[in-house]
């Protein structure tokens, strides 16, 4: 398809020197080359679709990158970098040694702040703004987060934070699920560009200045602003009561109206809240009908709307997840669910279908997520909290201080442990097996297999105290499934083939290349199960019997379950031979997780290099015998 606007736009300065009439038609090229380009990789749409005007009325308007643009979780941004000089490398986009699927300092000096979680674009905007005015730089500083990101606790309190320093910042909230009826849009819309003028601002700050000294009357003229803003901006108050000038909402597809109320508002200092009401997928009819399973998609065929790669086979972790939950609540009425806004994600749709009035989804809030489900343990209910990996460490306090030291029976479906690939390092779950170990009270398990899954998600729901299952994202070797619920001996490892010489410590999901690596070297093989409760009895036991011990586990390596192989020997004053492979001590870019597997030694050819490395500098160091 050809881009005859997209092609001269290399970067933003190439778009500022289009005439307004060409930015329109300009929208709709991205808009179509958007929806090429991630039909060819993959990777989030509807959220960057309804982004398209947005993204060029911004870097059109502000100076970028020496104004501060600054974007909320990253989903939206990819009409950013196209018109920021990475439209050719799109095609790599979320590839090993490509653009990441989120901004990235060292990618571009437009990513002014990497991000990949939820809320951190206010607290990380005012700094920035905060820089400025230390630094009497003159520039300007924008926020764009979206309505799902202003359910994190940490967005309001940058917000509170911004508007008590009277900080000279632009926070746009791009509103994507509501809609605005076309008379309030016009209205909106009118009223955005009034509000934002300076003729308005001037006499308000004038008035200010007149009626302040005359208190019941400024206050009477506050009221009656409040209750005339409120009648057409209903919830506006509330950014006004933080310290922001609101305005809005308006229509973020309307680009005369966008461009307008922007230049008006590069013009008018201190605190600003500009409301735009986008529309997730927009442009794009399978997007605008079904956003959220869009929100994220695998490569597809633009023209059949089809993806390239068929499904079926095993059933993933987060499936076997989904169908135990609503079993177990068959069972159990006690049970409980609560997601932080990952509902499709975690797999609890059918459960949050089949048992409403037990499903929490509490928003992008993983800290009260974990103290909620403190509280409804503390009732007497059996809360299961579904949360990503990377998406816990937001909460680690609440895991230790509200469930851990209180030793509250709540179990952690923990999804996506370990390498996630194409979603990079700002999704990777490399870190929970090492955070959680250290914490008392707590059961650790991951499982090698699905059917184990289900039996480790019985055992910590059945366990009178703090449990957590970690699983890694996709399928796994495509164990049969039972249909019945049974637990796991606590804290007991599983011997998977008896050897010489070595023995395979396997944690979690890597038994098949284990197992593989062992048959070329008949080394013993256990499946370990539980990073705590440690099998002691089963470390020491393949100490006394081998030459070589190996753990291998999908997680950092410091302080992860290898590291609690080696605790349990030292305090038994036994000194044994033995490698740890894990995570290495870096941040893993994306690829797949086979390529990141391999790259990190975690692949059936990296532990025969590990062991046969060890045995053969034990031979090159062994003194020569004498003839």
């Amino acid at each position: 398809m050809p881009y005859p606007l997209l092609d001269r736009i290399h970067n933003p300065e190439q778009l500022r020197t289009l005439d307004e009439a060409e930015l329109a038609p300009l929208a709709a090229e991205l808009r179509a080359f958007l929806i090429e380009s991630v039909g060819r990789t993959g990777g989030h749409l509807a959220a960057g679709l309804g982004t398209v005007e947005l993204s060029i009325a911004l870097h059109y308007v502000f100076n970028t990158p020496d104004d501060r643009l600054v974007w909320d979780t990253g989903h939206q941004s990819y009409p950013h970098k196209i018109l920021t000089g990475r439209r050719e490398a799109m095609r790599s986009l979320r590839k090993k040694g490509g653009l990441a699927g989120f901004p990235k300092r060292d990618e571009s000096p437009y990513d002014t702040f990497g991000v990949g979680h939820a809320g951190t674009s206010v607290s990380a905007a005012l700094g920035m703004a905060l820089a400025a005015r230390v630094r009497g730089d003159v520039r300007k500083t924008v926020a764009v987060l979206g309505d799902g990101a202003l359910t994190a606790g940490m967005a309001f309190e940058a917000l509170n934070h911004a508007g008590d320093l009277d900080a000279d910042l632009l926070v746009i909230l791009n509103d994507n699920d509501m809609s605005i009826s076309p008379n309030v849009g016009g209205m909106s819309n009118y009223l955005a560009r009034v509000l934002s003028g300076k003729v308005y601002s001037t006499m308000r700050e004038r008035s200010k200045k007149i009626l302040g000294v005359m208190p019941p009357v400024w206050e009477l003229a506050r009221r009656t602003e409040e209750h005339m803003k409120g009648m057409v901006i209903p919830g506006g108050t509330l950014f006004e009561e933080l310290g922001f000038n609101y305005i809005g909402p308006i229509d973020g597809h309307d680009l005369p109206t966008l461009l307008k109320t922007l230049r008006n508002l590069r013009a008018l200092k201190g605190p600003q809240f500009l409301h735009v009401v986008t529309q997730k997928g927009k442009g794009y009819t399978p997007a605008e009908n079904d956003p959220c399973s869009f929100h994220g998609v695998s490569a597809f065929d633009p023209e059949s709307d089809e993806p390239l790669a068929k499904g079926g086979g095993a059933p993933s972790y987060t499936q076997i997840f989904g169908d135990w939950l609503c079993d177990m609540a068959a069972r159990d009425e006690r049970l409980v669910a609560i997601t932080p806004a990952m509902c499709e994600g975690s797999g609890l749709t059918k459960f949050s279908e089949q048992y409403p009035a037990r499903y929490f989804d509490v928003g992008i809030a993983e800290q009260h997520a974990v103290t909620l489900a403190a509280g409804l343990a503390c009732e007497g209910l059996k809360p299961v909290v579904a949360i990503y990996s990377t998406f816990l460490q937001r909460a680690y306090d609440q895991l230790i201080h509200d469930v851990a030291l209180q030793n509250l029976p709540v179990l952690f479906a923990i999804d996506r442990g370990g390498i996630v690939g194409p979603d990079g390092p700002t999704h990777a779950g490399s870190f929970d097996l090492s955070f959680m170990r250290c914490i008392p009270n707590m059961v650790i398990m991951a499982p090698a297999d699905e059917n184990e899954c289900r039996e480790m998600l019985t055992t910590g729901f059945m366990h009178d105290g703090p449990a957590a299952v970690r699983y890694p994202r996709g399928g796994g070797p495509g164990v049969a499934l039972q249909t019945n619920l049974n637990t796991l001996p606590l804290g007991k490892a599983q011997l998977c083939r008896s050897g010489k010489k070595t023995a395979l410590l396997v944690f979690g999901a890597l038994l098949e290349p284990a197992l593989e690596a062992a048959d070329a070297i008949n080394a013993t093989v256990v499946n370990m199960r539980f990073i705590k409760p440690l099998d002691d009895a089963m470390v020491r036991q393949l100490a006394a019997q081998h030459e070589l011990l190996l753990t291998l586990e999908d997680n950092a390596v410091q302080g992860g379950a290898g590291s609690a192989v080696n605790e349990c020997l030292a305090a038994q004053g036994v000194a044994a031979p033995i490698i740890n492979l894990g995570l290495p001590d870096e941040f893993l870019d994306q690829g797949t997780r086979a390529e990141l597997l391999a790259a990190c030694g975690l692949d059936a050819a990296g532990i025969l290099r590990a062991v046969r490395g060890h045995f053969e500098a034990q031979r090159q160091a062994a003194p020569a015998k004498v003839k």
